[in-house]
C-alpha cells in the first residue's frame, strides 16, 4: 500500500503546477494522511484529483478548519478511523488514531495542549478501545499526529517539543507507522525517518513525503 504524507506547508508541484507529470507519478498512491497545518482546499484538491481516501489531523494553526473543514476528507482528531484502501480487488482495511495539535505555548490557543491535556486525551480512547476489542478489532495501523514524540525529531524550544504521551503509544499498541509534522524541515538537520524503540517508524511528513506500508 503506497501513502502520499503530507503537512505544513502546501507545495507547488501538488497544486498549482499539477501537471500530467504529476498524475502519472502519483496514480498508485492508495491513501493520503495530512499531519496538519493545510489549507482545506489544498485536501480538496489532492483527494478530488488522486480519488483516494484522505485522513487528516488538525494543526495548531488549522481554526480555519472550524469553518471550512476539507470537503471529501476523514478528520481522525481525536478518534480511530478506518479506511478501505487499494484501487485494486483486494482492498485492505487501515485503522488510524489521529491525535491533532501542537505543545501548549499559548495560553488561548486553539489545538494546543499541556502534557497533561493531550494525555487526558488519549486515556478518552479507552472505551473506543475496549469496543474495538469486543469487535475483534485491537490497536490501530498508524498513528498520526501533528506534533512528534517527545525526544524523537522534535525541538528544545516549548513550541517544538513533542509528547511523552505519544512515545507512551508506541510502546503499548506497536503501529507500524507514526505520521507527524509542525517540525518543518528548513528549521535544521530534521531527519526525515527514524525507528522508535517500540519498532514504529516515525516519518515527519513536512511538505510531502511517500512511503509504503
Amino acid at each position: 500500500m503506497k501513502l502520499l504524507l503530507l503537512a505544513d506547508h502546501e507545495e507547488r508541484a501538488l497544486w498549482d503546477d499539477w501537471n500530467d507529470a504529476t498524475a502519472r507519478a502519483l496514480s498508485d498512491v492508495d491513501l493520503i494522511l495530512s499531519a496538519g497545518d493545510l489549507n482545506a482546499d489544498y485536501l480538496e484538491f489532492l483527494v478530488t484529483m488522486l480519488n483516494v481516501p484522505l485522513v487528516y489531523v488538525r494543526g495548531n494553526h488549522d481554526v480555519q478548519y472550524d469553518k471550512k473543514p476539507p470537503e471529501g476528507c476523514v478528520d481522525a482528531d481525536g478518534r480511530i478511523v478506518e479506511v478501505v484502501c487499494g484501487k485494486k480487488k483486494a482492498k485492505e482495511a487501515v485503522r488510524i488514531l489521529g491525535l491533532g495539535g501542537s505543545m501548549r505555548y499559548k495560553d488561548d490557543a486553539a489545538d494546543m495542549y499541556t502534557e497533561k491535556e493531550m494525555s487526558r486525551r488519549i486515556a478518552g480512547l479507552r472505551k473506543a478501545f475496549f469496543r474495538d476489542r469486543l469487535r475483534g478489532k485491537s490497536g490501530f495501523d498508524i498513528l498520526l499526529t501533528h506534533a512528534p514524540c517527545k525526544g524523537h525529531g522534535d525541538m528544545e524550544d516549548i513550541a517544538h517539543t513533542g509528547f511523552e504521551c505519544f512515545n507512551q503509544l508506541l510502546d503499548k499498541h506497536h503501529p507500524k507507522l507514526h505520521v507527524y509534522g509542525h517540525v518543518h524541515k528548513e528549521y535544521g538537520q530534521i531527519e526525515s525517518t527514524m525507528i522508535h524503540e517500540s519498532g514504529t517508524k516515525l516519518i515527519n511528513a513536512s511538505g510531502h513525503f511517500i512511503t509504503v506500508i
